[in-house]
């Protein structure tokens, strides 16, 4: 059965809502530390894929695997880079530095597009770009006057990474598509999940996670992380990539509000200052985005329109 569009906004809303709980879970665990908390959500989270993709797509999803060629695995190694910063970032900065340096993703993903791939931007990403630009300035300044923060400045220099490797995975993406090669992103993801759990295993030794540590590491990866990424393919598939856009922000604001209620983490006003004109630029770029495309789908509608 497929979504409505109404249908597939609300889903998204709860997927941002399930994404926002990274923050306020992390907070709450009590000996795990950095890498074995990235260790073990990312293998609860290969655990879960390698249930929920089956029962989803058939079997014939891990065949997928072998023949889905090198641009998959780049993706997947993406993905890799993407769940390794961030959580190894939310250990080093608070939850609202690490979700506003990771807005940045569109904005970086188009400065990707016209770089590599040579697509024009409008001028209002342009200007989407200095601003957000300003934002993240003025949030990273801040930090590195007072000496880092006890370590924030290089936490939110991480989560950097998050925005840099979705770039370089969307552009992976649209160069497959462009020679005739679809990448599904749910298999890529399932790799980045086996990648990341590999590579973090070593740096995660000697294990310290107590029981209830697991039990919160188990809810990270299968319903903060796994069950939202099959969701939130199933709203793209309805909506149009700037309503995406705009909803996947909600989790900024989930996330920051959770680990505020939830976990007494207080954002600093440098942190929310920043993150206005960041989360307000992307606001103004993908509004301007989804009026251009609904006015060019009247204007294409229109009798003798061609």
């Amino acid at each position: 059965m497929r979504l409505t569009h109404g249908g597939a906004v609300w889903l998204m809303v709860v997927v941002t809502l399930m994404w926002g709980t990274a923050g306020v879970v992390t907070r709450h665990l009590a000996q795990a530390h950095s890498f074995e908390i990235t260790f073990w959500r990312s293998l609860f989270t290969m655990l879960a894929l390698l249930v929920i993709l089956p029962l989803w797509r058939g079997r014939a999803v891990f065949s997928q695997l072998r023949s889905g060629g090198r641009e998959l695995w780049i993706s997947g190694v993406c993905w890799a880079v993407m769940f390794t910063a961030f959580m190894v970032a939310l250990t080093m900065a608070s939850t609202a530095s690490v979700l506003v340096t990771m807005s940045l993703g569109p904005l970086l993903t188009a400065l990707a597009a016209r770089i590599f791939i040579g697509h024009r931007l409008p001028a209002r990403t342009w200007v989407a770009i200095v601003v957000a630009g300003l934002g993240i300035g003025w949030m990273y300044g801040t930090q590195l006057m007072q000496g880092g923060a006890g370590g924030s400045l290089l936490g939110t220099l991480v989560a950097l990474c998050v925005p840099i490797a979705g770039a370089t995975n969307w552009t992976v993406v649209q160069h497959a598509h462009a020679k005739g090669h679809d990448i599904d992103l749910v298999p890529a993801v399932l790799i980045g999940a086996v990648l990341t759990a590999l590579f973090t295993l070593p740096f995660a030794l000697p294990f310290q996670a107590s029981a209830r540590d697991l039990g919160l590491l188990a809810f990270l990866g299968v319903f903060q992380l796994a069950i939202p990424c099959v969701l939130s393919v199933l709203c793209a598939q309805v909506l149009k990539a700037p309503e995406v856009a705009l909803l996947a922000l909600l989790e900024v604001i989930f996330g920051i509000a959770l680990a505020w209620i939830g976990a007494g983490e207080e954002p600093a006003a440098s942190v929310l200052t920043g993150g206005a004109l960041v989360i307000g630029a992307l606001v103004f770029n993908e509004l301007l985005a989804l009026r251009g495309r609904r006015t060019a789908v009247a204007d294409n509608a229109l009798p003798g329109a061609h």
